[in-house]
């Protein structure tokens, strides 16, 4: 036996990153259907005459063959099912977006190749949404870490009070108190957003398009802002992607 074989799976994937590996190669970060977040390396992919580099491009939707490897597994195959990136490879506001999310999916999944089907079914549903230009890309991308943060168990509370549960509109938030806080749990330092705002966030996170397109650009701001800071709060640190996003809304809002 010349070399190490691992045995085959085959998935379907989103691709989160690619980075450059040696003269010729690259190393693919995926998040898998059924295998969680992999990473793999793809031999060859950066030569002319490579079979299948033009499908690994980063937010693509692929099916691959894949052989585990001792550190790397392997990319043996790959089919495009929907190259979602090179729709907007060359528009600046949705790659953003796009580098917005990946970043996130990767960054909730630490364990490799712990199965996270909500997240894979929550990331490819963004980004489909953002290839189709179904809404503006920040709001998609707001949606996304909302319900990214409830899948990882962090999401605000926006219906009732975080601490004490008491339901109801609060117009206070905080973010280490976990959201919304009612006038008798309000903590030191808490936020007065608009009530806009709250509405806004509230709609985003149980796919309310229809009220969360009728927002005005200061609420969207507002609630941009209160949905990184829950979101890095729980990170423990920022992600370097988010800054870039252009939050430009096309049209009157």
């Amino acid at each position: 036996m010349t070399g190490f074989r691992g045995k085959l799976y085959r998935d379907d994937a989103i691709v989160l990153r690619v980075q450059k590996l040696g003269e010729s190669d690259r190393i693919i970060t995926l998040l898998a259907r059924r295998t969680g977040r992999v990473r793999a390396v793809a031999k060859g992919v950066r030569r002319t005459t490579s079979r299948f580099g033009g499908r690994l491009e980063p937010f693509g939707h692929v099916d691959l063959q894949i052989a585990e490897g001792r550190s790397l597994d392997v990319i043996n195959q790959v089919e495009g099912i929907s190259l979602y990136g090179k729709r907007f490879l060359s528009d600046y506001a949705r790659y953003t977006v796009a580098s917005a999310i990946a970043e996130t999916a990767e960054r909730l999944t630490p364990i490799e190749r712990e199965p996270m089907p909500r997240l894979f079914q929550l990331t490819l549903g963004a980004v489909k949404a953002l290839a189709a230009g179904a809404h503006a890309g920040p709001l998609i991308l707001d949606a996304y870490l909302l319900r990214a943060m409830a899948v990882a168990g962090w999401e605000p509370a926006l219906r009732g009070c975080a601490v004490c549960g008491t339901a109801g509109e609060h117009r206070s938030y905080s973010v280490p108190a976990g959201g919304c806080v009612c006038g008798n749990c309000r903590p030191p330092g808490a936020s007065r957003p608009a009530s806009a705002t709250i509405a806004l966030m509230a709609a985003l996170a149980e796919g309310e398009w229809p009220e969360a397109e009728l927002s005005g650009e200061p609420a969207r701001r507002e609630a941009s802002g209160l949905i990184a800071a829950h979101l890095q709060w729980h990170l423990e640190r920022g992600l370097r992607s988010l800054p870039l996003v252009d939050r430009t809304y096309p049209g009157p809002a």
